[in-house]
C-alpha cells in the first residue's frame, strides 16, 4: 500500500505533490530544491549552498520516510549548469561517503524559482 511522506523538517512543496512516498519498503521522493523551511525562501549562495540545502532537504523526507542517507539507492541530481558538477560533487561527497548510491547527473534548460540544483531519489526503509 502507498504512503504520503511529510518531513516536518522540509519546506511545503511549491505544487501538487507530496515530499514523498512509501510502497513497501521502498521510499521515493521528490525534487527537492535549496530552500530553508526555517528562514523561507532560497538559500543564498551559489551551488554549494544550494547543494548543502537540497541534500539536507532530502535526508529530512528520507528520515520521514523511515530511511536515511545510508538507505539511499539511487540519486537523480539536476544542475542549471553542468559547469557546478566538480561543486556540486564536493559537497554530495560529504552527504554520502561509503557504499554511495547509484546516480545520475545532469543539466536541465531551468529548475522551479531558478534555483541551481535539484536532488531526487529512491531508498529503502531501516531493516
Amino acid at each position: 500500500m502507498k504512503t504520503t511522506i511529510h518531513a516536518e523538517r522540509a519546506p511545503v512543496a511549491i505544487g501538487p505533490y507530496s515530499h514523498g512516498t512509501c510502497y513497501g519498503n521502498l521510499i521515493f521522493t521528490s525534487g527537492q530544491l535549496p530552500v530553508c523551511k526555517e528562514k523561507g525562501g532560497v538559500v543564498e549562495g551559489g551551488i554549494s549552498e544550494q547543494s548543502v540545502q537540497c541534500l539536507e532537504n532530502l535526508k529530512y523526507v528520507i528520515e520521514a520516510g523511515g530511511g536515511s542517507l545510508e538507505t539511499v539507492l539511487k540519486t537523480t541530481c539536476y544542475l542549471s549548469d553542468i559547469s557546478d558538477f566538480a561543486a556540486f560533487n564536493e559537497v554530495y561527497k560529504t552527504y554520502f561517503k561509503t557504499d554511495c548510491p547509484a546516480r545520475s547527473c545532469f543539466a536541465v534548460k531551468d529548475l522551479p524559482l531558478g534555483v541551481k540544483v535539484e536532488v531526487e531519489a529512491i531508498a529503502h526503509v531501516h531493516a
